[in-house]
């Protein structure tokens, strides 16, 4: 690690991946906000950000991919969230299942798997809303956000972790979040089942490719880092175009 080691051992098992994801959530959830502020009514549209705000910083789905060619969102829109429930929730699901990868495969591979799911997650939904007829319950995204996808994603490596280590528990309880993850899907209005599902996928097949059974390596580190810097990339591109498009 080229004498970094300390220094990333300091940050937690996690290497700081977990108050990065929190903080950055929050900061862009306050700026999608504050381009197109509204109080809103109800439980989940109270200082929700609009559409525009979604769009400009990154929101994904078949509107922004299809209708301006936006097709780097896929990486953004688990950065941004519709409500504040919506960012409460899922914040405290990444504080309570991204340590528990981290302890499995290490902080580098989980940060793989967080990134990989929610990029899978969001193809899937964007191309199911662009390509497929309306299945009830299944409906792509037009526009579509959340870090739930990458969640699913990491739950999925639970899920692959706990067959390839042989322990029953922990297979068992990943069956149970991925439970609570369709009936919630069944039961709350406007989840997005297809970035659920294809964030699931993904983090599970992800998984398999990083055997969680071998040591963590430097191609690992250096993966994980390139995945963070590319998408803080992608999202400097969508706030150069989102305001770019606002103006024109």
């Amino acid at each position: 690690m080229w004498g970094f080691a300390p220094a990333l051992t300091k940050l937690g098992r996690d290497m700081g991946f977990v108050p990065l994801v929190i903080t950055g959530c929050i900061v862009m959830y306050a700026a999608s906000w504050l381009v197109d502020p509204r109080l809103g009514s109800g439980l989940f549209d109270l200082l929700s950000p609009t559409s525009v705000g979604l769009i400009v910083f990154g929101g994904s789905g078949a509107y922004p991919v299809f209708e301006f060619g936006r097709w780097w969102t896929v990486l953004t829109a688990s950065w941004l969230h519709g409500n504040l429930i919506h960012i409460a929730v899922n914040m405290m699901s990444v504080r309570n299942i991204a340590p528990i990868v981290a302890d499995f495969y290490g902080a580098s591979r989980m940060i793989i798997i967080y990134v990989v799911s929610g990029a899978v997650g969001f193809t899937a939904s964007t191309l199911a809303a662009g390509f497929l007829p309306p299945i009830p319950l299944l409906t792509g995204g037009n526009l579509t956000v959340g870090a739930s996808a990458s969640i699913a994603g990491l739950i999925g490596a639970v899920f692959f972790y706990g067959h390839r280590s042989g322990s029953r528990g922990i297979a068992d309880q990943a069956k149970m979040w991925i439970i609570t993850f369709l009936v919630m899907g069944a039961l709350v209005p406007r989840i997005d089942n297809w970035a659920h599902l294809g964030g699931l996928a993904g983090g599970y097949v992800c998984a398999k490719f990083l055997d969680p059974l071998y040591p963590e390596r430097l191609d690992h580190f250096m993966i994980a880092l390139g995945s963070l810097v590319l998408t803080a990339i992608a999202i400097v591109v969508s706030v150069i175009h989102g305001f770019w498009l606002m103006n024109h």
